[in-house]
């Protein structure tokens, strides 16, 4: 029982966290207006949240804002959104985000910008609003690991924000930290290395336990 106990261990260390979607959702102090590209956002986005301690991990992104998760301020805010999925198999998705930054924002898919949006966003909960979401449509993604990203600020008032996934021209639903359409990742290869490392040593414990027996 101890052994096999041991090998649950190496498993659920390769494939723990690849299980589900882990959003994470930082914001932070910001008095910067428009921005001139994606990567300006990026950039001073991630400056601010650097300085900042307010971060969360969603269970669900579905209406969610700073002041519902942190009590903080509705004014002068930059968003960090992170959303870490993995694929089983291929396939093509298409991602939409219902936002409001007053001073836009940008997202990206696996570290490439895919939208940019520089005008004053406020969706007011509906994506018939399309100069106030993010769209991005149709990504032909590959088994593994991928990350979304996105990036905004916001002037004044606060709103809350939902972000969206399709897979294979399906209808939308709401990234969740039980999204299983997005679950079993494919592990990276330092991952199969850490898994067959512990396989090992399970391995070399049975010797050793045999050996003691004989003896």
């Amino acid at each position: 029982m101890k052994f096999a106990k041991l090998a649950a261990l190496a498993v659920a260390m390769a494939y723990g966290t690849s299980q589900a979607a882990v959003i994470t959702f930082q914001t932070g102090f910001s008095d910067a207006g428009v921005q001139s590209s994606a990567t300006a956002y990026r950039d001073v986005v991630n400056a601010a949240v650097a300085n900042s301690t307010q971060s969360t991990v969603l269970s669900n992104y579905d209406i969610v804002s700073n002041q519902s998760l942190f009590g903080a301020g509705a004014s002068n805010i930059a968003f960090k959104s992170s959303i870490d999925f993995g694929l089983a198999n291929s396939g093509t998705y298409s991602f939409r985000a219902g936002v409001d930054f007053g001073n836009g924002g940008a997202v990206f898919l696996d570290g490439q910008a895919v939208d940019l949006k520089t005008n004053d966003m406020w969706w007011a909960h509906s994506y018939d609003n399309t100069n106030s979401v993010f769209t991005v449509n149709n990504q032909a993604l590959s088994a593994g690991n991928h990350t979304l990203t996105i990036y905004g600020l916001e002037g004044c008032c606060d709103g809350g924000q939902q972000v969206q996934f399709s897979a294979n021209g399906g209808a939308f639903q709401s990234f969740s930290a039980n999204t299983l359409q997005l679950t079993a990742a494919v592990p990276e290869p330092e991952t199969y290395a850490m898994m067959l490392g512990g396989l090992g040593l399970v391995g070399v414990a049975a010797r050793r336990r045999r050996s003691k027996q004989v003896a």
